[in-house]
């Protein structure tokens, strides 16, 4: 079981051991951020390197000469900050609606993370200051479009460097300001870029990562929640539990069909409903019956994102690095976001399997031809009363987008830089389609849940579900009436998606249920 990120006050960065759990608790629930002694040392040595450097007029990459197809040009150690704090200027072209807070928050986090590997160059005072920045919720204002992930996340990174040079645009007090007003107001020092330093803060994969971090801890709760939400489900349609039999995953162990096969073991146990049931058919629908195969099939994917993120954001990603051993100033390809670009395509293919099963089930519980003796459309009163049949259409529109949305990025590439990087990752755009996915599967859980409590009702078997089912059942019923003639609708659907999204069905769950995964 992971940890809640909620419960995390306070994160200490050293470059490694960066969690997602630790990130979230930044980015989305505000854990203090510090820098570990060890940090600090190691980026000081790292940085009396590139002075030595310099000194020594060495031919560098990114140090004394230009960038990209302009490393063939040599930079005068006079320029060499200029050159830096022209990288930042020249490179922040992103577009569109800004990227959420709580993404910028994990940018800022993710990268200095990194910084505090010490191979770099960078000096730490201005890692502290974008650590200080998180602490004091100085978030500059980042659009989210203009990344290849190849180069890392140039443009978007840029846009959040600009504050700490003094320039840009930044929310601060629920304001949007000018960066140096920001900053100024905040009381945290701004900086004039030297040698290395600007290379240092924008060639990273950091802005693919932080929106792939919160969207893999977002899709893990989302399987969690479609557990819970499905066997509820399996009580509004009188399921059969044999499926789950545990012997059926011994000669299959893949182990998410094993956890979700014993999670709904574990959510239906006590249910008379479920257990009564069992002579009524020979099998269910695979919407019901291979629930353990697909949903233990997006366990294991996430699984998989889950871990190359953690990998990621505990590397050093920049170029050229510095290794304070024999002096080495190595030009090499850590930027690349192809490790991230797959995950999160494989991710939102995950996410949306999620949603294309529950709206299979949300089908079966307003169709009376396959809902096992419901009402047409969830209502007792159908004809003058349409009931939940619309829910279901705006469940196959979401699915519908989610399968246009999970059409894989990383497979396109274009090459940038006079062809210098002609092999481009699209991570960024394989993210932020992930992010997009996982919400609109959270809304589909929402309608899946809302029509499992209706059909409970209907078939009038509250007393006879499973004590935590009937935990649950309370739960939404508190906000959510009984449906009896058709009223404004979205009010429930409002209420419901707040329901899905806030933590209370996991936490009842996991109290109720210690063993539940």
């Amino acid at each position: 079981m992971h940890c809640n990120p909620a419960e995390i006050n306070e994160v200490i960065i050293t470059g490694s051991g960066l969690t997602i759990e630790k990130a979230v608790a930044v980015a989305r629930f505000g854990a203090h951020v510090s820098v570990a002694d060890s940090a600090v040392a190691a980026m000081r040595k790292s940085r009396a390197l590139v002075e030595k450097i310099l000194d020594e007029n060495r031919v560098a990459y990114g140090i004394s000469t230009g960038f990209g197809e302009f490393s063939k040009v040599s930079i005068g150690v006079d320029k060499s900050g200029e050159l830096q704090e022209n990288l930042i200027l020249s490179h922040c072209v992103a577009v569109g609606s800004f990227l959420k807070e709580e993404v910028v928050r994990a940018m800022m986090l993710l990268r200095a993370n990194a910084l505090c590997n010490g191979k770099s160059g960078i000096r730490p005072e201005i890692v502290l200051a974008l650590v200080e920045m998180i602490n004091k919720r100085v978030h500059p204002c980042v659009p989210q479009k203009g990344s290849l992930g190849a180069s890392g996340d140039l443009a978007p990174l840029a846009h959040m460097v600009l504050p700490l040079i003094g320039r840009g645009e930044a929310m601060y007090d629920g304001r949007r300001m000018d960066g140096a007003e920001a900053m100024k107001l905040a009381g945290i020092e701004t900086f004039h870029l030297k040698a290395k330093e600007g290379l240092a803060l924008i060639n990273g994969t950091q802005c693919m990562t932080a929106v792939g971090t919160l969207s893999c801890y977002d899709t893990f709760r989302a399987a969690q929640l479609a557990d819970i939400v499905s066997s509820m489900t399996m009580e509004a349609l009188t399921a059969l539990l044999n499926a789950f039999d545990p012997r059926v995953h011994e000669v299959r162990p893949h182990k998410g069909q094993q956890t979700v096969a014993r999670n709904i073991r574990l959510l239906s146990k006590g249910s008379e409903v479920l257990e009564n049931s069992q002579g009524l058919r020979v099998q269910d629908a695979y919407a019901i019956r291979c629930l353990p195969q697909v949903h233990g099939a997006c366990r294991d994917a996430i699984s998989y994102v889950w871990n190359v993120l953690e990998v990621e954001m505990n590397s050093v990603t920049d170029n050229p690095l510095l290794f304070l051993d024999d002096e080495s100033v190595i030009s090499g390809g850590n930027f690349h976001g192809e490790p991230v670009a797959l995950a999160m395509d494989f991710l939102g293919i995950a996410a949306s399997e999620i949603a294309n099963i529950s709206e299979r089930r949300m089908e079966r519980l307003v169709n009376p031809a396959l809902s096992n003796g419901l009402p047409a459309f969830l209502t007792p009163h159908g004809g003058l009363n349409s009931g939940y049949m619309i829910c279901q259409y705006s469940c196959a529109s979401l699915v519908s987008e989610n399968k246009v949305l999970a059409h894989p990025a990383s497979v396109d590439s274009i090459p940038s830089s006079a062809n210098q990087e002609d092999h481009v990752s699209m991570g960024t755009t394989a993210a932020r389609k992930s992010a997009d996915i996982i919400d609109n599967t959270m809304s589909v859980l929402a309608f899946e849940l809302m029509g499992a409590v209706q059909g409970i009702d209907l078939r009038g078997s509250v007393e006879n579900i499973s004590p935590v089912h009937k935990a649950i059942f309370d739960l939404v019923r508190e906000d959510v009436a009984f449906y009896d003639h058709d009223r404004e609708i979205r009010c429930d659907i409002e209420k419901m998606n707040k329901i899905i999204r806030s933590g209370r069905i996991e936490k009842l769950v996991t109290e109720m249920i210690p063993d539940f995964e």
